[in-house]
């Protein structure tokens, strides 16, 4: 590395030991590659790392978090949605470029679009609405994400002025947006807690729905559709001797669990200092070790309940009820509110919905139900992809994230970087069985 002539041999040594070191690792596992961080300790760091990977769809299958004074160690086990280890060599430089540099880390960058926040009372047909508001008012969607839980939905919808094709800068206009979708959010019977925002401002996407959806206060209220599927089981101890809280939980894996929960914790200010996350098949288990971010562990009993209430509503706002139908249409305004219109005239309940568009083609999912959340009958779901298009409209399974192949233990291999990777992993589980925070570190 050249160094700029500006800096001294202190300001160098400060860089060296404030950037993190990553090491990837294909040989040390033999149905895992290893993604290890050696960095300073900073609040959020855990979160920006694990955002990385889960950006990218990776499945992390175990993971070991340590942090000790101002030194923080991970070691994440990860593979594809398949379960194959990584060997796109392109996908392992972009890991390692991004976790080396990850206090620049920026979310993705959304240029020319303006940002539309939603929460309010979830009915069936909202959705349909609001795009129908968004193309009478000349608006495009661009991208959205949107997610229910008990009762609520939250939104966040990237859009562009038809006419301009970039941002929307009229404040006119603007004025005009936020005061119909309020109208709309607010329905009939949800005047106060309907709120509806404008940014221009860059974000995570997912984080901020997590943030819109606690401050909705979503973990409080009652599902009033039917759910279906176990639900996670959350517990809070406080271990005394060493000064912190153990949270454990246990539930049905899948891709981003570990960001879902580390999202709410960090928003929620505390500070992840050990962990431990296993899989089995198509569980999982994971165990933190927390403080609060002025060091102390939970110190009442209700603390705990909203705690064990916040972490349920994370792990369960992106579950996946009902059928999976993907749209890929050459896109075109007003196509979503066309779509969704459709869904409601046919009694179809939407619950989460992804839209995203690339090189002027709609490539949008959508999960439903019927109108009380139980499975959608084939014929309607038939019905509606006859209406809009059997070419356009596919019925998809739920992307796999197990492996099919049988459960085997995983044997470190002989080599060099593998050996090193070992000594590394090992060393942070180590760490965390000297704490008296795991039973054995073989």
């Amino acid at each position: 590395m050249e160094w700029p002539a500006y800096l001294d041999e202190y300001e160098k040594l400060v860089i060296r030991m404030t950037t993190p070191r990553v090491m990837i690792d294909n040989a040390g596992c033999a149905n895992a590659t290893r993604v290890m961080i050696d960095s300073a300790r900073k609040h959020g760091i855990l979160l920006e790392a694990v955002q990385v990977l889960t950006d990218l769809n990776l499945s992390i299958k175990k993971a070991y978090i340590s942090s000790d004074g101002r030194w923080f160690m991970d070691v994440f086990h990860v593979t594809d949605l398949d379960g194959n280890k990584l060997t796109d060599k392109s996908v392992i430089n972009y890991i390692e470029e991004s976790l080396g540099d990850i206090q620049f880390t920026r979310s993705k960058y959304y240029e020319g679009l303006t940002a539309l926040e939603l929460t309010g009372t979830d009915r069936l047909g909202l959705l349909s609405e609001v795009f129908a508001v968004l193309a009478d008012l000349q608006v495009n969607v661009v991208e959205s994400k949107v997610w229910t839980h008990n009762g609520r939905i939250a939104s966040l919808i990237y859009v562009k002025d038809c006419d301009s094709g970039s941002r929307i800068e009229d404040s006119q206009k603007i004025d005009r947006i936020e005061a119909r979708l309020k109208n709309v959010l607010k329905g009939d019977n949800d005047i106060q807690s309907a709120k509806m925002s404008i940014s221009m401002a860059v974000t995570h996407t997912e984080r901020r729905l997590h943030q819109m959806m606690f401050a909705d206060r979503d973990y409080e209220r009652k599902p009033i559709i039917r759910t279906h599927g176990d639900s996670p089981i959350v517990s809070v101890q406080n271990c005394l001797e060493r000064g912190y809280s153990v949270v454990n939980i246990h539930c049905k894996d899948r891709t981003k669990l570990l960001f879902d929960v580390v999202c709410t914790l960090t928003d929620m200010q505390y500070v992840v200092f050990h962990a431990t996350i296993n899989t089995t098949r198509d569980r999982a288990y994971l165990e933190f070790f927390i403080r609060h971010a002025d060091g102390t562990p939970i110190s009442s009993e209700a603390e705990k309940q909203r705690v064990i209430l916040c972490l349920q509503a994370a792990i369960q706002r992106r579950a996946s009820d009902g059928v999976r139908l993907e749209l890929c249409a050459a896109d075109r305004p007003g196509l979503l509110a066309e779509v969704t219109r459709t869904f409601r005239e046919n009694g179809l309940n939407v619950t989460r919905t992804e839209i995203s568009t690339t090189n002027d083609t709609a490539l949008n999912v959508f999960y439903v139900t019927d109108a009380i959340g139980n499975p959608a009958d084939p014929k309607i779901i038939e019905a509606v992809r006859q209406r809009v298009g059997l070419d356009q409209l596919k019925v998809k399974e739920l992307p796999s994230i197990y492996h099919q192949r049988a459960e085997r233990e995983e044997e470190p291999t002989v080599g060099v970087g593998g050996a090193v990777l070992l000594s590394l992993g090992s060393l942070v589980r180590r760490n965390l069985y000297n704490l008296g925070l795991i039973r054995s570190y073989s």
